[in-house]
């Protein structure tokens, strides 16, 4: 046997390496608190920017592909459109010259009826020979062809002239009928000045008169405030008379009661009145004084309520005290046994709390048991 030194296969060793070189970087992103919590990546942020600047740049190679091959195939289109309208114009320059050269009248079949006999093919063979398709001029055929032909430039000549005839008739008459329209525009025309002329002297004899209402109505209003004016004076001056000679002027005292009867006291006028007597001011002066006296006995009765009021308040605010006292003594007491029994709850919890650190939980775990968490990406 031989010794034969093959090629170690490193694609096995090359996957391993490549998923652990991911796996690390991918711990690295994770465990790596300062990313974790910010919440920015400079490096995949650089590499969304990269697969963007390459997207672009990929995007605008292909726009400019595009771009070229439009500008390409618009090229080829006009090349295309300029190709074949030479190739349209040399087949109508050949066509036109195999018409002038080897399609002229000369050399039809019927020349020699079309040109006068001028370049007719002669043939060898016997008109007896001939059959009825060989036939082209028949007996009387082409005997009053001139003639017809002078008819017809006639007729063509009559034509003519009666188009013409027709075409300055109707001329003329078009003529007319704008004269006519025109008169009738004239006519219009007038019409109008006059009916304007009519209704600006209406307007004027319209304004004559309404100017001359306005002045009537201004004399008449004119002549009726004179009128009023001289009312006014003369009911004034009654006024000034009445009130110099009414018993207002003349002080009297009569003049401000009036009698109504039935035993009732008169009826005072107030703008007649001129004060009152001796006997009513000393009516009023002894209602006065009574009502004096009668406020008086109301206030000595207000106050001796008022004092009556105090006392019973006094009473029962010592009331009301003597209850806030007991209610407080009863709190306090109520205070002290909640304090008991908090306290015999606290030291409960302690003898618990030390009977779980001393007894039940005595082996602590150590810095081994939490170096196995977080130590994988997955």
């Amino acid at each position: 046997m031989y010794k034969v030194d093959l090629p170690v296969d490193q694609s096995t060793e090359k996957a391993v390496e490549r998923r652990r070189a991911a796996e690390a970087a991918r711990k690295g992103r994770i465990f790596n608190t300062r990313l974790r919590v910010i919440g920015l990546d400079i490096d995949a942020l650089n590499q969304q920017v990269q697969e963007k600047k390459h997207y672009q740049n990929m995007e605008k190679q292909r726009d400019k592909a595009f771009d070229m091959l439009r500008k390409y195939q618009d090229e080829a289109l006009l090349q295309q459109d300029s190709d074949e309208k030479e190739k349209r114009n040399a087949l109508d320059i050949g066509l036109r010259e195999y018409w002038a050269n080897d399609q002229q009248v000369e050399d039809s079949c019927d020349a020699d009826l079309k040109c006068d006999l001028k370049g007719a093919f002669n043939t060898v063979v016997p008109e007896r020979e001939l059959g009825p398709a060989s036939m082209q001029i028949f007996q009387g055929e082409g005997t009053y062809e001139k003639q017809l032909r002078k008819e017809q430039m006639k007729k063509t000549e009559r034509d003519l002239r009666a188009q013409m005839e027709d075409n300055e008739n109707r001329h003329i008459e078009d003529k007319h009928r704008e004269i006519l329209a025109s008169r009738e525009l004239l006519h219009q025309g007038l019409r109008g000045i006059q009916q304007a002329t009519l209704q600006e002297e209406l307007r004027k004899g319209s304004r004559i008169a309404l100017d001359n209402y306005n002045q009537a109505l201004a004399a008449e209003r004119a002549e009726k405030l004179k009128e009023q004016q001289k009312k006014e004076e003369r009911e004034n001056l009654a006024e000034m008379w009445h009130i110099v000679t009414s018993d207002m002027m003349t002080e009297c005292v009569e003049g401000a009661e009036r009698q109504v009867g039935g035993g009732r006291p008169p009826q005072v006028l107030p703008d007649r009145w001129k004060g009152m007597s001796s006997e009513q001011l000393s009516a009023i002066h002894k209602e006065r004084k009574e009502q004096r006296l009668e406020r008086q006995r109301q206030r000595e009765a207000e106050k001796i309520q008022d004092t009556a009021w105090d006392l019973h308040l006094l009473k029962l605010s010592r009331e009301a005290e003597e209850e806030e006292r007991r209610a407080a003594e009863l709190r306090r007491e109520q205070r002290i046994k909640m304090d008991q029994y908090n306290m015999q709850l606290a030291q409960e919890q302690r003898a618990h709390q030390e009977f779980l650190n001393k007894k039940l939980y005595t082996n602590k775990p150590t810095k081994d048991y939490f170096y196995q968490f977080n130590t994988s990406s997955r």
